[in-house]
């Protein structure tokens, strides 16, 4: 009886002492960075079911891979500041060592920012922004005032340079949007463009039902609208569908920023002769690059700071406003002449 006792209080310690090692175990694998394991690197973008920003993920995927961390994405099922805020907050307790986020507000999310970075994790924005003091350093898919003024003469050639138009962007919140909206207003003061009018500037909240809801609006409001710019990938597919629909090819036109392989079959007909884009993958490729130069101390987010950002080459950091940023390229045109090569592409 002692001896089958003294057998058995000898497995419960071995038991207990091997529970111990496990616990130890687990609890070591949440702080990867401080054990030279793999570091966590988080992406959160504006909502799910938005191909653009799925193409964003994979490129920041992509540069992860290759400098050998790991990847956390996330992504609301709206494009809402408290969606993201929640993910944040999330992410600040799994010990990631950076965040890059595609705002939907640009100062709501500054509370939550400043405390993963208080936390030491280091925080970029891409695409869309989020204030100078709620990130190190922003990646900008091009220079907006490119953008603008490129949308709007694209628009004015279409339509013979007079006309009512609309613009049919994302939120009414979005940094990039609205920045790239003021460009348009300022561009169309030019003389060149006196006979064009803008008479409304709706929001489909980068969602389809709602953007194809508010073309359908903008339609039968202004029954004499001749142009639509969409600086949205979502807005402008959702706006051709619509103007393909109602058999409106010719009577309306539509340009705007669009992926080639969404807008192929509209340009193929006709609907929209052309529309602008840079790759979304190498704005997610660039900002995962971003955020290890940030992590290593390779850059600070100041101005003047260099670094190597894969097959994208050589990247400096440069003052806009009042924050930095790193810019990817000027915006290129998808149309008849290149379409059908782009669509493979992205």
């Amino acid at each position: 009886m002692k001896k089958a006792l003294l057998t058995m209080m000898v497995l419960g310690l071995t038991l207990s002492t091997l529970a111990g090692c496990s616990t130890s175990s687990s609890s070591s694998s949440t702080s990867t960075a401080a054990t030279g394991g793999k570091q966590k690197y988080a992406i959160i973008v504006k909502n799910t079911g938005n191909p653009y920003n799925e193409k964003e993920m994979e490129g920041y995927n992509k540069a992860i891979e290759e400098i050998g961390g790991e990847v956390i994405t996330k992504a609301p099922d709206q494009p809402t500041a408290e969606a993201q805020i929640q993910m944040i907050n999330e992410l600040i307790t799994q010990k990631v060592v950076s965040i890059a986020i595609a705002a939907n507000d640009p100062d709501a999310l500054q509370p939550a920012l400043k405390k993963a970075m208080a936390a030491g994790i280091k925080v970029i924005s891409l695409d869309s922004a989020v204030n100078a003091d709620s990130r190190m350093v922003h990646v900008n898919q091009a220079d907006p005032n490119a953008i603008g003024r490129v949308e709007i003469e694209t628009i004015a050639k279409m339509i013979d340079y007079k006309g009512e138009i609309a613009i049919l962007s994302a939120t009414s919140q979005a940094t990039n949007q609205n920045s790239w909206i003021e460009v348009m207003k300022k561009t169309l003061q030019d003389s060149k463009y006196k006979d064009m009018k803008l008479v409304k500037v709706a929001f489909g909240d980068d969602l389809r039902d709602k953007s194809v809801s508010e073309t359908e609006a903008l339609l039968k409001t202004y029954p004499n609208l001749k142009g639509i710019v969409a600086p949205s990938t979502v807005a402008v597919a959702a706006a051709a569908k619509v103007l393909t629909d109602k058999g409106l090819k010719g009577k309306v036109q539509l340009t705007g920023l669009g992926l080639p392989s969404e807008m192929a079959d509209y340009i193929t007909s006709g609907v929209s002769t052309a529309v602008h884009l840079w790759n979304p993958m190498d704005v997610g490729y660039l900002a995962g690059y971003t955020s290890e130069a940030l992590v290593k101390g390779t850059i600070t987010g100041k101005a003047g700071d260099k670094f190597k950002a894969g097959t994208l080459g050589d990247k400096e950091v440069i003052t806009v406003g009042k924050g930095t940023e790193i810019m990817l390229g000027d915006p290129f045109e998808f149309n008849a002449s290149n379409i059908d090569q782009w669509k493979k592409v992205y």
